[in-house]
């Protein structure tokens, strides 16, 4: 059996341990190249990454790997995720290859691909990856005078910055905005602070002096408290908060309160939809969205389509359905006009076009509804699966289903990495809601 090498975003794990180690990615490499040989072109792959110490390991091994197979290699150094994707689309490379492990900490690291599309790879594409990692012998190599070169891009990051600020509305600037920007020691680190400044705003910068180990560290969108705290301290208009690769936002408003992805899709779908920029009816969110996100878009005549957990089953729903909005309550926002995936900086950018159309606070532009109560428990089993398929544990989710009706719902699913059942119970009352937490979590226990 091919050993499950993808995850819900790419390959991840800790750095220096399988799969997560110089060897396995070499091979990696070699056989992701030889799924995007297509044709006598010289073949190119555009390589990034963040900022973690293991980095500086997996970024020549992933080199070696591709130039063995006969593609060109080009480094562009630290940039956020969605900059690799961008620049996978615009050199025509073959490949796009982001080394980060996200919102995780230094310790961890992993690969996500871009085809030539700057999308996601598909299902069928990482498992045909998969299969050559387990079958190395079947992994096409170049012959010496067909191997590749490497080279790094010198204006990787500017063209990164202009076309983000292409994406900010002509007819605004920053101008007298005061934002707190914390980077999270992460990808985005130099880019961020460049692209607000250059529109015009007053830039405290947060958590922008990487050291290899500080990624994720008590700073960034996992951990708001600091730029909420330095929002209030430097009494700015609004707070930014990236992860380590900034494909994902948290926002504060100029109380210090955090608002989140769910917030934030509902301030900029109903945006785009009074300006008739929205376009196929509605947006795509992950079955984790608020049910007041829900309520909130339909009264507007809008429809929410749910999809799995990951950005990458958000996009694909807009694909389908030729949607240009969507996301994941946890700050992950993919504005399909401009980019092939989720975006904290484009993000931010409509927020703060919002925010300067309003003329008004971020408490009362970004407040869009009052969220459902919702309680999320995560419980470890020997095996989820089984545990799902219990019997006492079907029933109770069936009582449960019929005591909320349509004032509530239920998601439950195992978790893609580790032996936990993750259950979610969301109500309109929030002891209904934590009494079904309860019950459900004490049933999958018996299991």
């Amino acid at each position: 059996m091919t050993e499950k090498l993808f995850g819900t975003d790419g390959i991840r794990g800790q750095a220096n341990t399988h799969p997560m180690t110089a060897n396995q990615l070499l091979t990696v490499a070699q056989a992701a190249a030889t799924l995007f040989l297509r044709g006598d072109h010289r073949h190119r792959v555009v390589i990034g990454k963040d900022t973690r110490l293991s980095g500086y390991m997996f970024e020549p091994a992933l080199t070696a790997g591709f130039i063995s197979a006969g593609m060109d290699v080009v480094l562009t150094g630290p940039l956020p995720t969605p900059a690799i994707a961008m620049l996978t689309k615009s050199l025509r490379a073959d490949l796009g290859v982001m080394i980060s492990a996200s919102h995780n900490p230094y310790e961890d690291n992993g690969v996500k691909f871009f085809g030539p599309d700057g999308y996601k790879l598909t299902d069928e594409q990482e498992n045909f990856i998969s299969s050559l990692v387990a079958n190395p012998s079947q992994i096409k190599l170049a012959d010496t005078s067909h191997l590749g070169r490497a080279t790094r891009m010198a204006d990787a990051e500017g063209r990164y910055i202009e076309w983000m600020k292409a994406t900010f509305p002509d007819d605004l600037r920053l101008d007298g905005v005061k934002i707190v920007l914390d980077c999270a020691n992460g990808a985005a680190y130099k880019v961020a602070p460049a692209v607000l400044w250059e529109l015009g705003a007053e830039v405290i910068t947060l958590a922008n002096s990487p050291n290899g180990k500080n990624i994720n560290a008590l700073c960034g969108a996992t951990h708001p408290q600091l730029m909420q705290e330095a929002v209030i301290m430097h009494q700015a208009d609004i707070g930014l908060a990236l992860d380590g690769d900034a494909d994902r936002l948290i926002v504060a408003d100029e109380k210090g309160r955090v608002v989140d992805g769910d917030q934030l899709l509902a301030t900029i779908a109903l945006a785009y939809a009074k300006a008739g920029r929205l376009k196929g009816g509605g947006i795509a969110a992950t079955v984790m969205s608020n049910m007041g996100l829900e309520k909130t878009i339909a009264a507007k005549g809008l429809t929410l389509h749910r999809t799995a957990v990951g950005d990458r089953y958000v996009m694909e729903k807009m694909r389908e359905l030729q949607l240009n909005v969507g996301g994941e309550q946890s700050g992950h926002i993919i504005l399909a006009d401009d980019v092939t995936t989720g975006d904290a900086l484009i993000a931010a950018l409509q927020v703060l076009a919002a925010l300067c159309r309003s003329r008004t606070s971020a408490s009362s532009v970004l407040h869009q509804f009052d969220p459902f109560p919702q309680v999320l428990v995560n419980v470890r089993v020997s095996n989820a699966a089984q545990a799902l398929q219990a019997e006492h544990f079907q029933t109770m989710c069936q009582k449960a289903e019929k005591d909320l009706g349509p004032r509530g719902r239920l998601v439950i699913r195992k978790s893609g990495t580790e032996p936990v059942v993750r259950i979610m119970v969301e109500a309109d009352d929030m002891s209904l809601t934590q009494k079904w937490a309860d019950e459900l979590k004490n049933a999958i226990n018996r299991s």
